[in-house]
């Protein structure tokens, strides 16, 4: 694991997306195909932003799986994440060689088996995530499964999370947050060959320092990062304004 601060979350932004492009072209040149998991949520606007942008980018060639989803929303919905990946990335480059996105309307354990069985003959070169405000990995909220090995699975979501969704205006009221997701599992975020974290704003700033500084544990699930032997955890100054001296010392040897 590698920690980068910047400036700003456009910089953030404007690296991981570089280095996430760079990554996928090289998987296409190695193999004729590239394996992409996405998340969304306001921490990847503008590395997808970046992403998106790179005219070089054989999209043609990328196979593209969905980080999470909630359960019993319509793609209609404002916080929909198939509908933000439809608008932010799949309306915006040319058409992928594949797009494997959760079906949140379907009863949870047949789409598992579904994506389980795709993802299983589709190992995944890069993937973007980020770090909820309870330090959660996907929609892996603590305490976290480090255990099971099933690719995808159902999660119940905690009242950190669901209050997060609210703050972030995905929506009006936390009764309306669903209770249940669908969630790549850490361990299957864990099989990456490489994972890009995205952490901007204070709000995260006590996640952050919770996941870096402590001991990998399911009470901070994003912590486990620090075992990934290829995983960049980018911050912006806020997110990284509570971290000892002496990690952002080692941060940025």
């Amino acid at each position: 694991m590698e920690v980068h601060i910047f400036n700003s979350p456009a910089e953030l932004g404007a690296w991981a997306g570089k280095k996430a492009a760079a990554l996928l072209k090289e998987a296409i040149g190695l193999r004729g195909v590239a394996h992409l998991v996405l998340a969304t949520g306001a921490s990847q606007f503008e590395t997808l932003r970046y992403l998106t942008s790179d005219s070089d980018m054989e999209w043609g060639k990328v196979i593209l799986f969905h980080l999470d989803e909630y359960l019993g929303i319509p793609l209609t919905h404002k916080a929909s994440f198939r509908r933000y990946l439809q608008e932010r990335v799949l309306a915006k480059v040319p058409p992928l060689q594949s797009v494997y996105l959760i079906d949140g309307q379907t009863p949870a354990a047949g789409e598992c088996r579904r994506l389980n069985d795709l993802i299983r003959v589709h190992p995944i070169d890069v993937a973007l995530v980020g770090m909820g405000e309870n330090g959660h990995l996907a929609f892996n909220d603590p305490p976290a499964d480090f255990n099971t090995k099933d690719p995808y699975i159902k999660v119940q979501l905690d009242q950190k999370c669901r209050e997060q969704q609210v703050r972030e205006a995905w929506f009006d009221r936390l009764e309306d947050v669903p209770l249940h997701a669908i969630s790549m599992s850490v361990s299957q975020i864990m099989k990456s060959s490489h994972i890009i974290c995205s952490v901007p704003e204070q709000r995260k700033a006590s996640a952050v320092r919770d996941c870096l500084q402590n001991t990998v544990s399911p009470l901070y699930p994003a912590s486990i990062l620090q075992q990934h032997p290829s995983c960049d955890i980018c911050l912006d100054a806020d997110a990284a304004s509570l971290l000892s001296t002496s990690t952002i010392t080692q941060a940025t040897k």
